[in-house]
Formats: structure tokens, C-alpha cells, sequence
């Protein structure tokens, strides 16, 4: 194997192969040739006709080497049968990068604080470019809708390949929607984006190309729940399909042979019970049976694959069979291997950050920790960009709470009302937030759409510990004893628990407001817990307030009613109303029904997500769902403000991004796989 200098970077020519001929262009410098049909993105005929080259193929020197690491993996064959006839070609920030490294990452725990590092290795079948606006071709090489939006056709790349080898079809994205979220014995519930209306789509699969989503309805905003969730639209049948009893009828004895009981156990152990796609791997789960397991973890078609899975961290190797290349044929991603370590302390995370410890970070990171961060940039080697959230820090008082008697308080809207005018948003946003920030009200859109009224965003905002201490009174929260402090009807203190995460909401943040409530007469105690634990907590209904960043772009409303049907958020978020979730869930067999605005706001995400945009039905639907979010003041928006990403400054064709935000998927729209290492 020899290295040709390539425009300064060197390019790896493979044993027989003739150097690349085509240009290597950056989005800086285009170098005279015509953008593609989608910014910053070609495919590979469409790339040669415009730069007026024939692409040769290049890999990763060490390709073999970091295959060998990936257990179940047999001997790499020759480049040119690891990547699709059409891989996707990726045109480079800054310019060509060169393999090699490590990418250092951080997280909270495991599946704690992960998404961050997910988004850097993801795909799915689209993506939205780094616009935010444009909705571009990933796994899927393009698609069609019908007219009316109850057809969407997916054409797949030829000869796309899994990180083990075997073809990635069609059947791969049938089996995930029939037999994995579609089956009650995998995912006990259907998400709502595999649904329409609550009704299942089919998949129709003409070829080994082709997939054909029939919806029962329309529904627009499917495309771009592709474009940004974390759950893939695709999971490998040659390998999971052996322990599905639908799909083979030796499932079980396969997995007895792998030390199970039944196949669906197996399926467990690598898939999980849910749609999140950080479900341990065998490694850590079941480390007794990883010797008879195929592999360590399921194939992908990301950027890397998992090679050990300790509660410490984990490590990742480039999967080599990854679908794109950049401009000169070289085969992506640059970076060879990742590293994510798990520190649950903030303060340690941060001091790893400070002495220049990582490569990226953004979730997690909050405004208050900005002024340390940035004042060590220089000495550290690394940037920090304040870029604004999505969502802005949301409290929600348990409407369903186990104990009876703060239901009925948390119940009452007038005791919202109070707690929300309570809060003084504007002295809270020069105190934790540097003035940077914009008071605002949850509304269940961010950004606001322009048919809805934006006044909507400001009610109940103002701040008037006046007022509510009139409601506080007339709801008979009396301080009987004198100390200050309000006693229940019953005579039982009121005294809120106001356990959070950091990698939710800014602990100062809620310091202040604990301070805003006590001087209205409402005691609390303020406790940092781990996510695992908020979560738990909330699963369990054991919150008084829950308390997270919310909200959600236009875009992935469209796609996901999880913002409007009770919980209101999935697991990984702020919810509230558990038990009306338990009620809607069972068809009211159990839990506590739903007042009717509730319903309302059920009916209304469905009616509103098949609409036609383009007419007033759409927008009255938009504002009555608004009104009835905000008037019941299920989330109490607080204050919406930037916050900090991080990068090494060794780490190249790094651009900024637009939000610091989980909605779109964090890196996702920035291409990862197009990062290198200048070390």
C-alpha cells in the first residue's frame, strides 16, 4: 500500500487501484463546481457529471485492524465490496481530512446523557441539512410522496452493506416496523410516529430497494421524523430475525443455543424493551452469556460500532462497511475510533472540559457553567459557542400525584397560576442566565409557528407575588403556625420536593425559583439526583414538580404527538399526568381519566398532524392546541437562554451549529462522520 499526496492531505491508495481523479472541493471552496441537489451532498453520478471526474475508492489504512476488534465480523474483503454501488458523497467543511485517532466524548451514565454522543455516529434514512429547513437523502438514497400524503416511497442504495457484511434490503425496514414495533412482545406499546391517528401503516416491499409506507391518513411530518428521531427505521433481520419466531421457527432453539430461554430474550438483550437506541449491549447486560451470543452487539449501519461496553464506558471502532466517501473517494468516517467515559458529577465533567480532556460536548452543558468554560479556552486548546436552545426549562406539578391531598392542590389550576406569576423570570435571567436569556411561557411549539398568536408565549409571565398570594389564600394555603410557610387544608406542611438532573435543567435555576416559591409561602427541598433517578422517580409518579428542558420544533410535531398526549414527553423527558396515561393507555380499565381538554388536546394532535398545512383548518387547530397547553399550564415555562458547546480544537471540519439542541438530533445535521483530528 502506498500514500499519494493529495492537496496536502495524504490520500490512501488501495493495492491496484489509480489515484482519484476527482476534485477535493469544501464547502468553503467549491472550486467552481455546481452544487448538488441537496446542499453540501451528492450522489456519486450525479457528483462525476458535475466536477467532471470518474471516482476511484480509497479506505482506511487500518481498516482490517479496527475489523478485526469487532467480534462475530469475519475477514475484510476489498473495498469496493464494503460500499454501495452509490455511496452517498460527502463534501467536507474545511477540506479532506486524513484517518486516524480517537474521539474523546463524555456522558453522564449509561443511557444517561448519551444522546449527545448517539447523534455523533447516527443515521437514518434522511436527515435534515445543517439549515434546519432542508430535509436531505442519508440511508436513503431518495423518495416520493403521493398527493395526498398517504404514500412514501424510500429507493435504497444498491449493495449497502451492514457493519457485518450482509446486505442491507428492504426486508430490514419491514422487519423493524412488522416485527419489532409493531409486535407487543418486543415494544409493549406502538410509538406514535409508527402510527397514524393511532391507526398502523403497512410496509410494502417491491424489491430489494423499495420501501412503500402506506398510511392510513395523511401525515406529512413522517419524512421528517426520519430527519430527526433516534430510533432508525431499519434493524438487520439476517441477525435479529433468527431469534423472532415469525421470522424463523427455530427462534427459540437458537437462543437456547445462545443461552436463553426464548428468542425474544435475545432479542431483549440486544434490541431492548423500547425504541431508544442505547440499550446496553450484551457486554454489560448479560456478560455471562456473551460467548455464545453471534456478536457483542447488533450490526450497524452507523459510523462506528461498539467494541466494549463497561459501566465505566465504552469504545468504538469505524464500521467498515459505512455507506459514504468524501469528494476524493476516501472512504468515511476519518476518525478510526471513539471513546466515551461515564462522569455523573458536573463538576468533574466540567474540569475534564476545562483541561482540554475532550474532543466535543454539548448535552448536558449549561449557560452557568459558560463563564469558567470560556475563560479557559486559550489555555485549554478547545471553543465554546453559546448557541440557543429549542426548548427552555419547564416545571410541572404532578396533576396525578400518589398522595391525595397534594393532588388535589397541584390539581387546582389556580394554585398553577399562582406558581407560575410567583416566579420573578426577569431577575432569574440576569441572575442565571446573564440577561442572555428571553422569559417565556411552555407552549409546545419552539419556535413559535406564525399562525399562532405569540402573545400565547408571555402569559401568566409577569412577575406578581401579589397575586398569588391571593390565590394561594383563596385556596385556603394558610401559614397557621406563623413561621412563614403554608400548611395544607389538612394542616400537613406544603413542602415541595424539588429533585432534578443537571443534564436537564441548570441546577441555579432552580435554586431561584425554590426561592421565588418560599417567598410566597411554599416550602421546598431542592436535591440533585442522577438522571437514572429523576426518571425512575418520574416513572414511579414519585415527583411532586418534574422539571426538564421542553419543547419542540413545528417540523417533529408533525411526526410525534408525544408533546400532547398524556405523559406529554416520552421517558427520557419532562412528563406529567401519569396516571392519565395509564388510563389512555388501557382504554380506561385503570388509571385516573383525563379532564376534557386533555381529550381534546388528544384529538386535536391527531386531526392536526393529517391536516392540509396550507389551510385554515391547520392553523385554528395549532392555536386551539396552544391555548389549551397554556391556559392549563401543565409546564411552566421559565426562561429559554443559550447554552455552550464545546469542541478540541484539533478537531477539524467542525462547523458551528445553529442550536444547542437534542430536537433536531444534536450533531446529526453536521455531519460527524466528515470530523478528523489534526494531532
Amino acid at each position: 500500500m502506498k500514500r499519494i499526496l493529495l492537496t496536502g492531505v495524504a490520500a490512501i491508495i488501495l493495492p491496484g487501484a489509480a489515484l482519484a481523479n476527482c476534485p477535493a472541493i469544501s464547502v468553503a471552496d467549491m472550486g467552481g463546481v455546481a452544487a448538488g441537489a441537496y446542499p453540501q451532498q451528492y450522489e456519486l453520478s450525479e457528483f462525476q457529471d458535475a466536477a467532471g471526474c470518474t471516482m476511484e475508492f480509497s479506505g482506511n489504512p487500518d481498516a482490517a485492524a479496527l475489523n478485526a476488534r469487532i467480534r462475530g465480523n469475519g475477514d475484510l474483503p476489498d473495498l469496493a465490496d464494503r460500499i454501495p454501488a452509490e455511496p452517498l458523497v460527502v463534501v467536507p467543511y474545511e477540506g479532506v481530512g486524513k484517518y486516524g485517532g480517537t474521539l474523546d466524548v463524555l456522558s453522564n451514565a449509561t443511557e444517561a446523557g448519551t444522546s449527545d454522543f448517539l447523534s455523533v455516529r447516527h443515521v437514518n434514512l434522511t436527515r435534515y441539512s445543517d439549515d434546519l429547513q432542508t430535509i436531505v437523502p442519508n440511508v436513503a438514497k431518495s423518495w416520493e410522496w403521493n398527493s395526498d400524503f398517504t404514500q412514501l416511497t424510500f429507493h435504497l442504495r444498491e449493495g449497502h452493506k451492514w457493519s457485518d457484511g450482509a446486505p442491507f434490503t428492504s426486508a430490514d425496514v419491514k422487519f423493524w416496523y412488522d416485527n419489532l414495533m409493531m409486535d407487543t412482545n418486543v415494544i409493549e406499546k406502538p410509538k406514535d410516529y409508527v402510527l397514524v391517528g393511532g391507526e398502523r401503516m403497512t410496509v410494502d416491499t417491491p424489491d430489494a430497494t423499495t420501501v412503500v409506507f402506506n398510511l392510513p391518513a395523511p401525515k406529512p411530518g413522517l419524512l421528517a421524523h426520519f430527519a430527526t428521531h433516534f430510533a432508525q427505521g431499519f434493524q438487520p433481520k439476517h441477525f435479529l430475525g433468527q431469534f423472532h419466531p415469525d421470522i424463523d421457527p427455530n427462534a427459540d432453539a437458537n437462543a437456547q443455543a445462545a443461552g436463553f430461554d426464548t428468542g425474544y430474550e435475545v432479542i431483549s438483550a440486544y434490541f431492548g424493551n423500547s425504541d431508544w437506541t442505547d440499550t446496553p449491549s450484551p457486554l454489560l447486560s448479560n456478560p455471562d452469556k456473551v460467548a455464545g451470543m453471534p456478536a457483542d452487539v447488533i450490526p450497524t449501519l452507523e459510523s462506528h460500532i461498539y467494541v466494549t461496553d463497561t459501566t465505566e464506558g465504552r469504545h468504538l471502532v469505524a464500521n467498515p462497511y459505512f455507506h459514504q466517501v468524501d469528494v476524493t473517494g476516501q472512504q468515511l468516517p476519518y476518525i478510526g475510533e471513539q471513546d466515551e467515559v461515564y462522569i455523573n458529577d458536573n463538576e468533574v465533567r466540567i474540569l475534564k472540559l476545562v483541561n482540554g480532556e475532550v474532543d466535543y460536548k454539548s448535552q448536558s452543558l449549561q449557560l452557568p457553567s459558560a463563564p469558567l468554560l470560556l475563560e479557559n479556552q486559550e489555555a485549554g486548546n478547545y471553543s465554546i459557542y453559546l448557541k440557543p436552545e429549542i426548548t427552555l426549562g419547564a416545571f410541572g406539578f404532578n396533576v396525578t400525584h400518589q398522595d391525595e391531598a397534594k393532588r388535589a392542590i397541584f390539581g387546582d389550576l389556580s394554585f398553577r397560576e399562582a406558581m407560575s406569576v410567583a416566579i420573578n423570570r426577569d431577575e432569574l435571567n440576569e441572575v442565571a442566565f446573564f440577561g442572555l436569556g428571553t422569559a417565556k411561557q411552555y407552549t409546545g411549539f419552539s419556535p413559535m409557528p406564525e399562525f399562532v398568536d405569540p402573545a400565547w408565549e408571555s402569559y401568566m409571565t409577569e412577575f406578581d407575588p401579589d397575586g398569588a398570594n391571593a390565590k394561594l389564600d383563596a385556596l385556603g394555603l394558610a401559614d397557621t403556625d406563623g413561621d412563614g410557610l403554608r400548611e395544607m387544608p389538612n394542616g400537613d406542611k406544603l413542602v415541595l420536593n424539588l429533585n432534578y438532573s443537571t443534564q436537564g435543567i441548570a441546577g441555579q435555576t432552580v435554586e431561584l425559583v425554590s426561592q421565588y416559591w418560599r417567598d410566597v409561602g411554599i416550602d421546598s427541598v431542592v436535591k440533585e439526583v442522577t438522571p437514572d433517578e429523576y426518571r425512575s422517580a418520574q416513572s414511579s409518579n414519585q415527583l411532586d414538580v418534574s422539571m426538564w428542558r421542553k419543547s419542540q420544533p413545528l417540523a417533529i410535531v408533525l411526526g410525534n404527538n408525544e408533546l400532547w398526549v398524556p405523559p406529554f414527553e416520552n421517558y427520557f423527558g419532562n412528563r406529567n399526568g401519569m396516571l392519565w396515561a395509564e388510563h389512555v393507555d388501557s382504554n380506561g380499565a385503570s388509571g385516573v381519566e383525563p379532564p376534557e381538554y386533555v381529550k381534546t388536546l388528544i384529538a386535536d394532535i391527531n386531526a392536526f398532524q393529517s391536516a392540509d398545512q396550507s389551510g385554515d383548518e391547520f392553523k385554528e387547530i395549532g392555536e386551539r392546541m396552544v391555548k389549551n397547553m397554556v391556559e392549563n399550564l401543565l409546564f411552566i415555562g421559565a426562561v429559554q437562554a443559550p447554552a455552550p458547546i464545546y469542541r478540541n480544537n484539533d478537531l477539524k471540519n467542525f462547523v458551528e451549529f445553529q442550536t444547542h439542541s437534542y430536537e433536531y438530533y444534536r450533531t446529526y445535521p453536521y455531519r460527524a462522520s466528515q470530523w478528523w483530528l489534526d494531532e
